[in-house]
């Protein structure tokens, strides 16, 4: 009797502990709720911050700069003075100009006056040539004295139309020693001092850069050339900058540009993003971190994208099969054991996949990951060892 209890103690021993065993190899299963949302495939990027218009305000006229009216950050109206050239030589330009046209005309009047007199000898000795009272070589000289009077004042005239238009651009020259504004906007830039000297001989420099609108801001980004095939006019983006990194910016594709950029064998191509820039937060020059949304699916059955890559560890490469793919496969947890479901997924973005079909149902249970459960009981540690790690 006693060998009996002995043996059947033995056995409930054994059979407990081949269970805790057991227990203790079970892995863990990580699972997450199947959905409905948006799946958004995106291309990342970085760019810089523009005004989508800016204009360079030059000088046509070398000179001194006297008088400088705006800095940075002024708003300027299109036509409004924003520097003053020293117009002093100018002036004395077109004071010249002005005493050369006065005596070419002089000239003229004068000149008119000799044709009328050439003329009227002209007609009396073609008279007296005819009665006989005058010679052929008298009458010839004063025909000759006529034409070249008529010639003379065609000369007079053509030179007053020359001074007339030398005039004309002294005195336009003149007024390029006022710097204007052509248009609209704000001062973002200002190259130049007062009692700076400017030469516009060879190169007009740069006094000024104005942007038209700072509430319309451009994003110019590289788009690498095994991306941009995806990247269209039209398509929506979002960006953050350094300064608001918890802020996103929303803007649109505009421009798609053709011309290619190499730089160590690497090709990209330009994109413009437009963006409105209504609190003026974004500024020139700022560094952007894009994603353009190339294209998206909105309310759709989706897990998360771990879930196509997730394979039992227990199976072989060739019994899980491959991840991903138009024909993928997930794996659901029923009753503890994971279990193989074959679905057909859309788009794939940086979290998510779509479920295009298959036979998963919003709130069912997908396996992320696994891992290996611990044991329920941990050994003891011997006393003055430290405890295992």
């Amino acid at each position: 009797m006693t060998a009996a209890i002995l043996v059947a103690l033995l056995v409930a021993l054994t059979l407990a502990y081949r269970w805790r065993q057991t227990a203790a190899a079970e892995p863990h299963y990580t699972t997450a709720t199947v959905g409905r949302g948006t799946v958004a495939t995106v291309v990342v990027s970085s760019g810089t911050i523009n005004p989508i218009t800016t204009v360079q305000v030059g000088t046509y006229v070398s000179g001194v700069i006297r008088t400088i009216l705006c800095d940075f950050n002024t708003q300027v109206k299109a036509g409004q003075l924003c520097a003053k050239i020293d117009p002093r030589p100018y002036q004395t330009a077109v004071e010249q100009e002005t005493a050369l046209l006065e005596t070419a005309r002089a000239q003229l009047v004068k000149d008119r006056a000799n044709l009328d007199y050439t003329q009227g000898v002209d007609q009396r000795d073609a008279a007296l040539l005819q009665r006989g009272f005058l010679s052929q070589d008298a009458a010839d000289s004063a025909r000759n004295a006529y034409r070249q009077a008529q010639a003379q004042l065609v000369f007079d005239e053509a030179a007053v139309r020359q001074h007339a238009a030398q005039l004309q651009a002294a005195r336009i020259n003149l007024g390029y020693t006022d710097i204007i504004s052509p248009v609209d906007g704000t001062v973002v830039s200002r190259n130049v001092t007062q009692g700076q000297t400017v030469a516009a001989s060879f190169q007009t420099p740069t006094l000024f850069l104005i942007a038209t609108d700072l509430t319309k801001m451009q994003v110019d980004t590289n788009v690498s050339e095994s991306d941009i095939g995806r990247v269209a006019t039209g398509n929506a983006a979002t960006f953050t900058v350094a300064t608001f990194p918890d802020r996103q910016f929303t803007g649109k594709v505009t421009q798609v540009r053709q011309a290619p950029q190499t730089v160590q064998n690497v090709v990209t191509y330009d994109v413009i993003v437009s963006a409105p820039n209504p609190e003026l937060l974004l500024k020139p020059g700022m560094t952007a971190s894009i994603r353009i949304v190339t294209s998206h699916a909105d309310n759709v059955l989706r897990v998360p994208e771990q879930a196509l890559r997730y394979r039992p560890a227990s199976l072989t490469g060739a019994e899980a099969g491959a991840p991903g793919g138009p024909a993928a496969q997930l794996w659901i947890l029923a009753d503890g054991k994971p279990r193989r479901v074959a679905v057909v997924t859309g788009l794939v973005d940086d979290s998510h996949a779509e479920i295009v079909n298959g036979p998963l149902r919003e709130g069912d249970q997908v396996i992320v990951s696994e891992s290996a459960a611990h044991a329920r009981a941990a050994p003891a540690s011997r006393p003055g060892l430290a405890p295992p790690r």
